[in-house]
């Protein structure tokens, strides 16, 4: 059962404008009640305390300085079941895997605010001696003791919250001492829930964004980021896009101005450089339109989100690759993933590996661009025509606002996702590899896309129907989902039969 603040519904109707100072602090008190490590959490100390953090701790600053540069920084995810397993991890992370920003990942009981579960969960794992928790109950723990993570290491520290519920975890993950924090409103809630409101899912990420402009209006600069993955799916970039500008400028009306935006790969090297450059200019113009000129959104490539194969030598080629895809296309950082990815956790040793990996192929790709690449300059621009009328619809559709823009879009199905498990989408649009591997939309649902734009999808689509034999269905859609999990045998069969 999710957590609704009935003061944030009763006394605010939905809107993209800045919570008021007063509304907040009621809702900070009735939300820092709910655990008892709440209690812990002090505002003016936990500002000292990051105003007392280096520069190269402060993941804002690390940031700017990778984009200033033209840097490619490295991230992975990790999260462990107790305090000290979690201190180990990331002093892996940092020391052996050469992290440029080091992650928490909260566990399931956390994200669903089952604390209960959790604490069971920390005492098992200390019972059992290894973590019996698929992340770090960080609320559990509170802000005082999990400010020794970030006292372990010397980087700056992230948040990977995968919740759509982040009103604790942000207070006390800030409180801590992290100075970055993943998750965003539309894209968690479409990815992770099936009963909770997209209006719900705004709200509570409209509170952890104003707790980031009430830390700035005290001189502290935090992070946020917006995790474009999305499904996990095959996702084509118009869409990852339309849902990243929607947070960015959900999340600047609350005053936010350092808002990573991610993008998962689609493993064609020519359309993901692409969505890199559309992406980034898209946010901005649309960030500049809204009255938002002054918010930094720095591009974050994640490793493949889909399914892995379960040979490591096909696992270290996804790695290394999509290293070289966020070098290539210009991305401030890549989130990375291991060879294990296909037996879930990696050990703290395969994480640092990956790492290592990742940052070899983007050693390789330095200083390659593909600016004046005819292809990569016309998908730039094809993207742009998919974009565009879903977001201008969605602001029209919402009178200029927004937060209520989204509810209505997603109501009317102008707002799609592919696979998405929340009722509130209708999750009628399907997307299918093309003949040359790029994303293309097989069913634009209802959304408003320019019908010459879907010729060209449809176009493509039907030559690879036509070069595999195959009928033009969903099929095409399904078989995308599996195709890199799928062994060398079948991906390149004529390998194997001689021919």
């Amino acid at each position: 059962m999710s957590y609704a603040s009935p003061l944030d519904k009763e006394l605010r109707p939905l809107s993209a404008q800045q919570i008021p100072g007063d509304l907040f602090a009621r809702l900070r008190e009735e939300n820092l009640a709910r655990w008892p490590t709440g209690a812990e959490v002090d505002l003016d100390e936990a500002v000292e305390y990051h105003l007392s953090l280096p520069r190269h701790k402060r993941l804002p600053c690390v940031m700017r300085q990778a984009e200033a540069e033209g840097r490619c920084l490295t991230q992975p995810r990790g999260g462990f079941g107790t305090l000290e397993l979690q201190i180990e991890l990331m002093q892996i992370l940092d020391r052996d895997g050469h992290a440029d920003v080091v992650p928490t990942t909260t566990d399931s009981y956390t994200r669903n605010e089952r604390w209960e579960q959790a604490e069971a969960g920390i005492n098992e794992s200390q019972k059992e001696g290894r973590s019996m928790l698929n992340g770090f109950p960080m609320v559990n723990y509170g802000p005082k003791r999990t400010r020794q993570l970030i006292e372990a290491i010397d980087k700056p520290a992230i948040v990977l919250s995968g919740t759509s519920m982040p009103r604790l975890t942000g207070e006390v993950g800030y409180a801590a001492g992290y100075t970055g924090y993943l998750g965003s409103g539309l894209a968690y809630v479409t990815s992770y829930t099936k009963e909770m409101t997209i209006e719900e899912g705004i709200r509570n990420y409209q509170y952890l964004d104003r707790l980031v402009a009430l830390y700035a209006a005290k001189g502290v600069e935090l992070h946020r980021r917006q995790p474009g993955f999305l499904t996990g799916t095959n996702i084509p970039p118009s869409i990852a896009i339309v849902t990243c500008v929607i947070d960015a400028l959900l999340a600047a009306g609350q005053g936010v101005k350092s808002y990573g935006l991610e993008m998962g790969q689609t493993l064609h090297l020519i359309q993901d450089a692409a969505a890199i450059r559309a992406c980034k200019e898209l946010a901005q113009d649309y960030l500049a339109r809204a009255g938002f000129g002054d918010v930094a959104t720095p591009i974050i490539s994640l490793h493949w989100m889909g399914a892995w194969p379960q040979d490591d030598a096909q696992c270290a080629a996804l790695v290394a690759y999509g290293g070289t895809l966020a070098a290539i296309g210009g991305a401030a950082s890549v989130t990375t993933k291991s060879t294990h990815e296909a037996f879930g956790i990696p050990t703290p040793q395969a994480n640092a590996e990956g790492l290592r990996m990742t940052r070899m192929a983007i050693y390789l790709a330095r200083q390659i661009r593909l600016d004046e690449h005819p292809e990569f300059l016309a998908e730039v621009d094809l993207i742009k025509r998919e974009v565009r009328p879903i977001l201008d619809a969605t602001l029209e559709i919402g009178e200029g606002d927004v937060a209520v823009g989204t509810v209505r879009a997603c109501e009317a199905g102008i707002l799609d996702i592919p696979w998405s498990p929340n009722r509130q989408v209708k999750s009628r649009i399907m997307p299918a590899r093309d003949v040359d591997g790029y994303l293309r939309i097989l069913d634009p649902g209802d959304m408003p896309f320019d019908k010459q734009v879907l010729e060209i999808h449809t176009e493509r689509l039907r030559r690879r129907a036509e070069r595999e034999g195959v009928p033009l269905d969903r099929e095409l859609a399904v078989s995308s989902v599996y195709e890199m999990s799928e062994p060398l045998s079948r991906l390149v069969p004529d390998l194997f039969t001689g021919k």
